[in-house]
């Protein structure tokens, strides 16, 4: 395989804490759950590799804390994104409506060059809570909020039963490699890190599915 079919998309997940955004970076990547929810302090990225029409592609999965006062770290590791996935519970409504924010967040940080056409993908997480009982944001009101941000793709998740956590990912790497936003190099790539400050655990025992 040639270096020139060797490609690295950088992936950013944002969303409310709590929302399930580890977890489902967790079960792609290491095909793990823990129940126990762990607050992110800041940034941090995991990867994983994948072949997409002949190329060989590494997804670089920015995880970023959701807590209001590690937004400012945004600029530093937004710059450069591919993609961004914006996460939240269906059976809480604030993380929906907080959705509009993340997404206006992004790009005023990001600053990408076409704001209209930057990819994004929205995933509504925990559709397995209850048996589903849980739930107060509907599939459709998801799908029309999708619309009014130019039909970015859609996919319902539970990263605890691993449903459509492949499919979710595996959209967001077409849709990053589709987009006019050119895909960095692998041997360009550089892999800055946000230091990490003393972890903290909130909601233990909570289920971050």
């Amino acid at each position: 395989m040639l270096m020139s079919d060797r490609m690295l998309l950088k992936v950013i997940v944002l969303g409310d804490s709590g929302v399930g955004k580890t977890s489902l970076m967790n079960q792609y990547v290491y095909n793990r759950f823990n129940k126990q929810y762990k607050a992110t302090i800041g940034a941090d990225f995991v990867t994983k590799e994948l072949h997409i029409d002949d190329k060989l592609v590494t997804l670089q999965i920015w995880d970023t804390a959701g807590q209001e006062r590690f937004h400012s770290l945004g600029v530093a590791f937004y710059r450069g994104a591919d993609c961004c996935v914006l996460v939240y519970d269906v059976n809480i409504q604030k993380t929906f409506e907080t959705l509009q924010t993340w997404h206006q967040d992004f790009l005023k940080q990001a600053n990408p060059s076409e704001p209209e056409r930057f990819p994004f993908v929205l995933l509504g997480n925990k559709v397995d809570t209850d048996g589903g009982s849980s739930r107060v944001v509907s599939e459709r009101t998801a799908r029309e909020w999708c619309a009014l941000k130019g039909n970015i793709p859609y996919f319902e998740t539970s990263a605890k039963e691993n449903y459509n956590v492949d499919e979710a990912f595996l959209c967001v790497a077409k849709t990053a490699l589709e987009s006019e936003h050119q895909p960095q190099d692998l041997n360009e790539m550089s892999f800055p890190r946000i230091p990490t400050m003393v972890s903290e655990t909130e909601q233990e025992g909570s289920c971050a599915c």
